[in-house]
């Protein structure tokens, strides 16, 4: 298998408390507009929370997850009630975005707050969901700028493999596209 960027997603439930969950089935799709989309299928009882919340609201934000923060992501990729605050479950720290109501975290390198622009749905029965949205506001650290360029060695993004592989994005190497 190939490595998969991790979304981190952070919604709003109706009563205002947060969710917060990772979804490996997750790109960037466009610089312009900024568009980013990610999947999820179903809950054994119930649609995935993330989704159901980002339809809900209409915004969702995408959390990048660093090495240092893979141990409270997998966390976050437990099982748990619609009503649980998976941010406090994880020792995370849920923050504000400058656009969109939805959670941002605050331990992360960068994020993305996000509006929701379309939701498909597809598989046999339906049962996966696609929730493509537009990037309305980027946040960086501010010791992984470099001017206007991100410092990817900073950020240390890490991708999802199979199962419970998981892999770095540090090894890295150049190829001259040609004119």
């Amino acid at each position: 298998m190939v490595p998969r960027p991790i979304g981190w997603i952070g919604t709003r439930r109706d009563d205002g408390t947060y969710n917060l969950a990772p979804f490996s089935f997750f790109n960037v799709v466009s610089s312009s507009p900024p568009t980013v989309l990610f999947s999820g299928g179903r809950h054994p009882d119930r649609p995935k929370d993330s989704v159901e919340f980002a339809e809900r609201t209409g915004v969702f934000t995408v959390n990048i997850v660093s090495g240092e923060l893979a141990e409270a992501m997998s966390v976050t990729s437990g099982s748990f009630g619609p009503d649980d605050d998976e941010f406090a479950i994880a020792g995370l720290t849920p923050t504000r975005g400058i656009k969109v109501d939805a959670p941002l975290v605050a331990e992360a390198p960068a994020n993305l707050e996000c509006q929701v622009m379309e939701i498909m749905d597809f598989g046999s029965d339906g049962a996966i969901r696609m929730v493509i949205g537009e990037v309305l506001a980027i946040h960086v650290r501010e010791d992984a700028l470099d001017g206007t360029r991100i410092k990817s060695e900073v950020i240390d993004a890490i991708g999802r493999m199979a199962g419970n592989s998981y892999i770095f994005s540090r090894d890295r190497f150049e190829i001259q596209r040609p004119s």
